[in-house]
């Protein structure tokens, strides 16, 4: 069932028009080669538990304009019940992308990439998954995208294994936005955007379909995004369910 309802979101979704870079999830559309982006997604997590706050510092560097490299130094901050109140070095990531596929039309592109993303054991043992579970994880997953100046769409598929098998987990993400500008340059856009996000955590048999609604403003170099995250389904034990995320992010390219 669980791939059932994966396999027809993905389905229904490839209708859908979408525009940017999505917010929650990746994209395949990458810069020029030689640049960087100083960027921070920060994530406030509410569940069952309590809160914790996210707040990584990525480091991202392309050598040639089909790939890219990146480094992912987060701090956690948590008030989880039957631990105590810290802010601690959560999870460090580093993340390998290439792009292997590109078709170029007229306003026009669809790209292919391959992904990795090792989080190293380096958080504390809360079981804040994704977050801080001091496990060692690797994470493979086939990023596709077609945009054009008026739409475009993004889609991820992956798997994560993990030395704690119980932390192994099958991902799907789609997100789609509509600009709320024309093209202009320099550049200026402010979209909307709409996510959702398949986990299914298949040693624990947890499975939760995320929906997230955002917005992004874009002005030349610097970008803001904010979005809030939600489950629609939250088939997850009872005591761990999560409640809603706040998304808040800013970018810097140079």
């Amino acid at each position: 069932m669980k791939i059932f309802l994966s396999t027809v979101l993905v389905l229904l979704m490839q209708s859908v028009l979408a525009q940017g870079p999505p917010i929650t999830s990746d994209k395949p559309i990458m810069l020029g080669g030689k640049s960087f982006t100083v960027k921070t997604l920060t994530e406030i997590r509410t569940t069952q538990r309590g809160t914790s706050i996210y707040i990584p510092l990525m480091f991202h560097y392309l050598p040639t304009s089909n790939s890219l490299v990146s480094v992912h130094t987060p701090l956690v901050s948590y008030d989880i019940e039957n631990l105590d109140k810290k802010t601690a070095l959560a999870d460090i990531q580093i993340q390998g992308k290439y792009q292997f596929f590109r078709k170029d039309g007229t306003g026009k592109t669809f790209r292919m990439v391959v992904k990795t993303l090792q989080t190293l054991p380096t958080g504390k043992p809360i079981d804040l998954i994704g977050l801080s579970t001091q496990k060692y994880q690797g994470y493979y997953g086939l990023v596709s995208g077609y945009e054009t100046l008026k739409y475009g769409i993004s889609s991820e598929i992956g798997y994560n294994l993990s030395e704690d098998k119980s932390l192994n987990e099958m991902r799907l993400k789609l997100g789609f936005g509509l600009p709320l500008l024309k093209p202009q340059y320099p550049n200026k856009q402010l979209n909307l955007y709409f996510e959702y996000t398949n986990s299914w955590l298949t040693n624990r048999d947890w499975y939760q379909l995320l929906y997230a609604q955002g917005v992004q403003y874009a002005l030349k170099n610097i970008t803001w995004e904010v979005a809030v995250q939600a489950p629609l389904v939250n088939d997850v034990a009872e005591g761990r369910k999560l409640k809603y995320s706040v998304f808040l992010g800013t970018r810097y390219t140079f």
